[in-house]
This record gives structure tokens, C-alpha cells and sequence, in this order.
């Protein structure tokens, strides 16, 4: 596991493209958990922005799915938040076929999957640190294939 404080934005944007650097080859699939605001999207625009991603990136909130194919890595961004437990099922095949092959997904709100997300993947959590107003970024890398993302991150 890895955890970085970001006390400014310049903070997380120095995170988000060094998170880009380590995945813009070969990909990889991303969970994203935190509370409404915690600064999910904000990191995805700037990872986004770092891969060279020209669309303006955008919370797939009412859409479910974004998709950006500006850059030389296809970027892919669910939101699952106002998904019920049948629409879940519906999409697992789906967002099992987003996690294989260069390209980059990332999926909101992930702990609405009820654990139907077992491949490997990178989980993020976003926490507020109340003390100073600022974020806690938290890697974990499930499975083996991703690990040397999280490793990556502590350089």
C-alpha cells in the first residue's frame, strides 16, 4: 500500500501525473473510493490531463461511462454511485471487459460493485484530512499485476 498527504492542488496534480507516467503504457483498472467531494474526479481529470487527454473530462455521474480517446491510451470513467443492485449485475461483464488491454479505466464509486469487481485492480481511497483541510490519497494494489504501479508511487 501506499498513502500521500496533498495539501494543495499542485500536490495532487504532481500525484495524478506521476500515476500517468507509471500507467500510460500498458493501462490498468482503478476503484476509486472516497465521500462525495473528496476529490475523485479531480484526480482523474489531472491523470487524464497528463496522458495527453484533449476532451474536457467530466464526471460521469447522470451518464454512467466517459470515454476519452484523445491520447495515445483510451481513458475510461464509470461512475457506479446511481447504479441499484440489478443495474450492478448488468454492467459486471461489462467493466470486466474494461479491465483487460492497454487502456486506463477508472470506476467511481466502486464499493457499489458488492464485491462483483474480483479481477485485478488498483484500489484508491480519497479521505479528508480534517486538521488542515487536506487529502489523503491511499493505493492498494488487488492481485499481482498492478503492484508495480504502487511500488512506482513511492519513488
Amino acid at each position: 500500500m501506499y498513502k500521500q498527504k496533498c495539501v494543495s492542488l499542485e500536490d495532487t496534480k504532481a500525484l495524478a501525473y506521476k500515476f500517468a507516467n507509471l500507467v500510460k503504457e500498458e493501462g490498468c483498472f482503478v476503484n476509486l473510493f472516497g465521500e462525495i467531494g473528496a476529490g475523485k474526479t479531480a484526480f482523474v481529470k489531472l491523470a487524464a490531463e497528463a496522458l495527453g487527454i484533449k476532451e474536457k473530462v467530466t464526471s460521469p455521474s447522470f451518464v454512467i461511462l466517459n470515454e476519452y480517446h484523445s491520447a495515445a491510451i483510451p481513458v475510461y470513467h464509470f461512475d457506479l454511485y446511481r447504479l441499484e443492485n440489478v443495474g450492478i449485475k448488468t454492467i459486471t461483464d461489462e467493466l470486466r471487459e474494461y479491465s483487460e488491454g492497454k487502456k486506463i479505466t477508472f470506476v467511481e464509486w466502486a464499493e457499489f460493485s458488492q464485491g462483483e469487481l474480483p479481477f485485478e485492480r488498483i484500489e484508491m481511497n480519497v479521505k479528508y484530512d480534517d486538521t488542515d483541510d487536506s487529502r489523503i490519497y491511499e493505493f492498494q494494489a488487488v492481485g499481482e499485476k498492478y503492484k508495480k504501479v504502487v511500488e512506482g508511487l513511492k519513488n
